[in-house]
Parts: structure tokens; sequence; C-alpha cells
């Protein structure tokens, strides 16, 4: 296995996460439903299945990294040609982030659009401006395009209004792609700098979850003006995701070469075991809470998508087993564009008012949740394969 290989299992964690995640964030939509499916509430010592998505993908990019960097260097990249990519792909996720979160905070009479229609303008506008356009393409019509989509959010940000109508466009928060964009552009500036040396990278970890306790610690206060800056990734702790992810990547090359791909099963489940017991001995301190970003919760999603991963493995290519996961391949593959969909999806719903005319809880609603995700990601396939393909 060469480092420029893409990784089937890779792709079938985010695809199974991708998928879980546009499941539990439809789960909005119903009543009576287990309180262990959704979110915990910020101030809360525990997490539901929801809080394992997000820190799960964040791992996840940080497990393409490495194979991601390796193929831009076998086309040709040098330091500062990796350095500009990743900031490039950083800047989109901000931009992306904000974006949307200004549609959330939207004060729809004053800016004379509802979310739905912020929310498909800005999403049309996205797959414009970062749409991999087929090669044999005019320059000209690629440009235009593109034009195109920088002029929708130019329109966004002008005619926006939030808040009691006065506010105009503004960082409320990053949103989820904007603080993967801050997490991926950490850890993808150490990777590269650091030369993609495993010692360079555990120390980067280190480093993110020492600031990340020293945080919760009270050794860092909260009006300090590092805090400012470790905000956006989490004290530390998003930024250590990813990290993670990648650090777990590389042990998976060296222990899945040859004849010790079945001894690598045994070297996850032992990293996971650790990372989660780590996390159960320091709830004490600090609770296990997604909102806050605690270590302890650092370091259980990190263990619990470790075995995730392993299991995947197992599965797909020591069973040979990977045509299971066929029918949730394109969230794997196409994650950025099956994220954005379900924003079409909800604009749609809302015009149609049908989650009010169709309210469901219970078995039945959870099977609606998990019909409309597995729908959404065929949507991307179909989508994709007529050359809309976007990549995050």
């Amino acid at each position: 296995m060469t480092l420029t290989q893409r990784i089937a299992s890779i792709d079938i964690t985010r695809a199974l996460t991708m998928t879980l995640m546009i499941f539990v964030n439809d789960l909005w939509t119903l009543h009576d439903i287990p309180g262990w499916l959704g979110h915990t509430q910020p101030q809360e010592d525990g997490m539901g299945l929801a809080d394992t998505v997000f820190p799960a993908f964040l791992f996840i990019v940080g497990m393409s990294l490495p194979y991601a960097v390796a193929n831009r260097i076998r086309k040709g990249d040098n330091t500062w040609a990796l350095l500009r990519h990743a900031l490039e792909r950083g800047v989109a996720l901000l931009v992306m982030g904000v974006v949307l979160v200004n549609g959330e905070n939207l004060n729809e009479s004053a800016t004379g659009l509802s979310r739905g229609v912020w929310n498909v303008i800005a999403c049309t506008s996205f797959i414009l401006i970062w749409n991999q356009y087929p090669e044999n393409w005019p320059n000209v019509r690629k440009y235009v395009l593109k034009a195109l989509g920088i002029a929708g959010l130019l329109l966004l940000v002008y005619v926006c209004r939030g808040g009691d109508g006065s506010q105009g466009f503004s960082k409320h928060w990053w949103g989820i792609l904007g603080l993967i964009g801050w997490s991926y552009l950490v850890a993808s500036v150490a990777y590269i700098l650091g030369q993609g040396k495993f010692a360079v990278l555990l120390g980067a970890w280190a480093v993110c979850m020492a600031l990340n306790i020293a945080a919760h610690g009270g050794l860092i206060p909260g009006g300090h003006w590092l805090r400012a800056w470790l905000g956006p990734v989490g004290d530390g702790g998003l930024a250590a995701l990813v990290l993670g992810g990648a650090i777990t990547s590389m042990i998976f090359r060296r222990f899945s070469a040859g004849t010790r791909s079945v001894s690598v099963i045994g070297w996850l489940t032992l990293i996971a075991a650790g990372l989660v017991a780590a996390g159960i001995l320091t709830r004490p301190y600090w609770g296990i809470s997604k909102v806050m970003v605690t270590p302890s919760w650092v370091f259980i999603c990190s263990g619990i998508t470790i075995a995730v991963f392993a299991l995947v493995y197992w599965i797909a290519d020591l069973l040979g087993k990977a045509d299971v996961f066929r029918v949730i391949r394109p969230a794997g593959t196409d994650t950025l564009l099956c994220y954005l969909l379900p924003y079409y999806a909800y604009a749609l719903m809302g015009m149609l008012s049908i989650p009010m005319m169709f309210p469901l809880g219970g078995g039945a609603g959870l099977l609606k949740s998990l019909a409309f995700a597995l729908i959404i990601v065929q949507i991307t396939g179909w989508i994709s394969r007529r050359g809309i393909r976007l990549k995050l």
C-alpha cells in the first residue's frame, strides 16, 4: 500500500459519519424520540449519539490528511504550494461556515428573504465557486460560473439583516464548516511544516490537548488573549481531533502493510480503549460536553471513531465485504455536496410546511429520518455522476 492510494475504509467511515450527521440533523422534525439520540445541553455532563458525529468527522478529516498531502506531492507540489492549497481550503470552509451561520440568525422580514431562500442562494453559490469543472471546459465558462457564485455571496452579504433588523452581516460564530476549516488549517500546517514526521504530529497533538486541559482547568482564564485565539479550535480540542486522525492514519499505514494487516486491528483497538479510558478517568474534573469541548469528550470521541474505523477496516478490507456499504458510498466521496443538499430539502419542506403536515415521532419518525438521510446520499451520487463534485 502506498500513501497516495485512496483508502476505502477511510471513505466508508466518512460515509457512515456523513449519513449519521444527516440523520441526527433531521431529528428536529420529529417528536417523542429517545433523548440519547440527540445533543446534550451545553452545561450537561454527558453526550448523546449526535454529540459523537462532529468529532468523528474532524477525526476523519485528519485521517485523510497524510494521503491528500502525499498525492499533491506526487503531482509536483512543494511546501509553499501545499501551504497555499491548505489555506485555500481552510478559507473556503470559513466563508461557507460564516455565510450559513448568518442564515441561522437572519431577520427574514428586514432582509426580504426567508431562511430557506437564503440557504438555497448560499449553497448554489458555494457549488458554482468550488465545483470541480471538467478540464475540457473553456476557462471563460468556468470563470463566468464562479463569478456568478461570488456575486451571489456578495448579494447575501449586502442584503443581510440580523437580530432586530439593524445588524448587518457579521460573524456570530464560525459555524460547523468554519470550525472544521480552522482545525484543518492547524493540523495541515503542522503536518506540512513538520514534513509528515510522526513525532512532530504527536507533539502538536500533545500541545493542543495540553492547552485544552489548561483552559478547562482554569490555568488560562476566560478573558485571556490566548482564549480568543484558541476559541475557533475549541481551546485546542477540535484541532487535537484532526491531529489525532492524522496520527492514527500514519499508525494504520505502518501496521497494515504486508503481512501485518491483521495486527493493525489489535493496535487500533488498544489505542481506542486507552483514549476512552482516559476520557472516563478525566470526566470527574471537566465532565463530558461537546459544546464546551472538554478533554474527556475529545478523548472518548477519538476512541469511538478509531474503534468504528477498525471495525470498518475488518469488514471492508480484511473480509472483502466493502459492497455492504455501497448504498452510502457517495457520502464518503462527495461529502461536502452531501452536506449541502439538506439545505435545499429543508427550504422546499419549509415552503410546503411538510414537517407540520406530517408530524412524526417514535419509531416511524426515526425511520423517516433514516430514509431522508439515505435519499440525500443517493441524490448526492446522482448529481455527482452528472458533473457536480465538491471536495472538503
